[in-house]
């Protein structure tokens, strides 16, 4: 598995160190896909990663979309929920707004923080979020929904942490990208794609209201908002 491995880091960018933390795990050959998403996709970690996600154009398409969805202000407090390396935290306080970010993984959350100095970033889950009720005007999604293994109960808990009228902006990818440059093997196999109206019944079983989802070329963003 050892150059069939290397091989398929080469593929996705990644390099020798990104082969020897594989090769230190210990897990067998058969849970490598699954691993190789934590660290591309899931749960970024490593130099490539940090490289990725901390350069300034990296899902530039998703944050331009986001941003026009939420129209934030100076009266506004973003949450962003899977935060990465805290460009959308970055815009936002360019805005005048507050900026929280969230993410499970400790590298992105070390890089968001470098990026985003006047935001707030924490380590946690997104299905547990460690905020009060109504702490928040905006909440966000960039390229993070797709990876997550109970969006209910996530939804559910942004609804918790929005204040009344607050907006949710998730930006994903549509079934019809599974399988390109967008959403390649292996990664896509351990992705969960949602149709527009799948996507919008998410929405309103979790308590939001004014739901729209748009699908610009299979990439989708949802919005609504916090009754």
């Amino acid at each position: 598995m050892g150059a069939d491995a290397g091989e398929l880091l080469r593929s996705f960018g990644l390099g020798e160190d990104d082969l020897k933390a594989w090769i230190a795990s210990g897990l067998p050959a058969e849970t490598f896909s699954d691993w190789l998403t934590d660290r591309v996709a899931r749960r970024p970690v490593g130099r490539r990663a940090r490289e990725t996600y901390g350069a300034d154009a990296v899902h530039d398409f998703a944050r331009a979309a986001i941003l026009d969805a939420l129209a934030l202000g100076t009266r506004d407090h973003l949450l962003e929920i899977g935060c990465g390396g805290g460009l959308l935290l970055r815009d936002a306080l360019a805005l005048g707004a507050m900026a929280t970010g969230l993410d499970h993984s400790e590298d992105m959350v070390s890089l968001a923080r470098e990026r985003a100095p006047g935001a707030e970033v924490v380590c946690a889950d997104a299905e547990r979020l460690p905020f009060s009720p109504s702490s928040f005007s905006a909440v966000a999604m960039s390229v993070v929904f797709l990876f997550l293994a109970e969006p209910l109960a996530v939804l559910r808990e942004c609804r918790r942490v929005l204040r009344e009228g607050g907006a949710l902006a998730v930006y994903t990818t549509a079934p019809e990208l599974r399988g390109t440059p967008a959403a390649p093997e292996p990664l896509a196999g351990h992705a969960h794609f949602y149709e527009d109206a799948e996507l919008a019944a998410l929405a309103r079983e979790a308590g939001f209201a004014s739901v729209v989802v748009s699908n610009e070329d299979g990439g989708q963003l949802l919005s609504a908002v916090a009754p």
